[in-house]
């Protein structure tokens, strides 16, 4: 056969391929044979996603396209285990190491997939644990605001404040973006979020100061990015709020905060939105606060470190109703997050994350390991990422 007539062949061949594929590939984009895809499309939004996954691969597809109503996923900061953590540190301004990782386990697959990397300018340095302190966790501060991750405060290996302005990641876009740049960085602070609006309270910079001590500011995130700024609002009675990391809860329109953690005896304070002043906690909250706490759909959660139990605040009669029977897991839990009738707790090392159907009867329980190697710093729920490729 000459050349002329192998290339020819060849060509014919690779044509034929390229249809072949060209074929496949529009086959597998229909959704449903006989419909429209829009319609396809109306018509599997209104089954549950773990029906979806596991039918074909345009229907997985589907599920994870922008085109589908997000569902929830969880999403935790993760560090490594004590046995095999690195020592995070500085060389001239650039981090060698940080010891704060992103992840999202998504539920219809039960898999852990890496968050898409952060702006490394200013280089990101998260520390986790600092060899004068080997017995003790240092706080990276985390919340959910308008469906939105936000990374608030954390300490660098100087132990100063590693964040001038916070990280945000929208899981509906896949991307990292900053906020606003803060008045006075700071570690040590309350941070919690009302209606799409963030708020910081209290805290210290690189040395104690009694107005950052003081301070509270409020940043709407539901704004565009271009009006996105810091506001300054009603100082609280004096700087106590800014002796430990700690969470500020939006309770029905109420920003609501202890001074510490655990079953130590603390302070409460809760700040009015609407009319910007504080006021007093109801006494049976605050004497029931004694573990980390979360809200969702209006309800106030909080687990008894103690006894590691789980029970949900009655604000008519101001007092604490138990959810569940104690469990072993949920004793010295540090984190809680809920959504949709999930709450999901870390247990005290960090490696695992206890997770409550608290809408079946009697409430579900089961337990969601993190990587191996890895122990979780916080934990939230958002909705999920998208995977085009899956």
């Amino acid at each position: 056969m000459s050349a002329a007539k192998r290339r020819c062949k060849n060509r014919d061949r690779v044509n034929e391929n390229d249809e072949n594929r060209q074929k496949h590939l529009e086959i597998e984009s229909v959704l449903l044979p006989g419909l429209p895809n829009h319609l396809a499309q109306h018509c599997l939004s209104t089954l549950h996603p773990s029906l979806l996954y596991n039918v074909c691969m345009s229907w997985r597809r589907f599920l994870y396209s922008p085109c589908f109503p997000p569902f929830l996923s969880l999403y935790a900061l993760l560090h490594p285990s004590s046995a095999t953590a690195p020592s995070a540190n500085c060389v001239r301004g650039h981090c060698q190491s940080h010891s704060v990782a992103f992840f999202c386990f998504e539920p219809i697959s039960s898999k852990w997939r890496s968050l898409p990397s952060p702006p490394s300018d200013p280089p990101l340095c998260l520390l986790r644990r600092h060899p004068s302190f080997i017995s003790r966790n240092l706080p990276v501060q985390s919340i959910t605001a308008s469906g939105r991750l936000v990374l608030i405060a954390a300490n660098t290996h100087e132990l100063l404040p590693a964040l001038t302005r916070p990280l945000v990641f929208d899981p509906l876009s896949s991307k990292w973006n900053f906020g606003p740049p803060f008045s006075a960085p700071r570690r040590w602070c309350a941070t919690g979020s009302v209606h799409g609006m963030v708020y910081v309270a209290s805290g210290t910079g690189a040395q104690f100061h009694s107005d950052v001590a003081r301070s509270l500011e409020r940043w709407d995130i539901s704004k565009n990015e271009t009006g996105w700024d810091w506001e300054k609002m009603a100082p609280l009675r004096d700087g106590r709020f800014s002796r430990e990391a700690t969470e500020a809860l939006g309770y029905r329109g109420k920003l609501y905060m202890v001074n510490v953690k655990g079953k130590a005896v603390k302070e409460g304070a809760v700040y009015d939105t609407l009319m910007n002043q504080w006021e007093a906690m109801p006494r049976g909250m605050l004497q029931g606060w004694n573990g980390p706490a979360t809200v969702d759909d209006d309800v106030m959660y909080v687990v008894d470190q103690e006894k590691g139990s789980l029970r949900k605040y009655v604000g008519d009669n101001d007092r604490w109703e138990e959810m569940i029977q104690p469990l072993e897991h949920l004793i010295g839990a540090e984190l809680i997050s809920a959504g949709r009738g999930k709450v999901c707790a870390v247990s005290a090392d960090g490696g695992k994350i206890v997770v409550v159907d608290i809408l079946t009867r009697p409430p579900k329980v089961w337990m969601v390991n993190p990587p191996q190697g890895m122990e979780v710093t916080a934990v939230h729920i958002l909705p999920r990422m998208s995977f085009p490729d899956d």
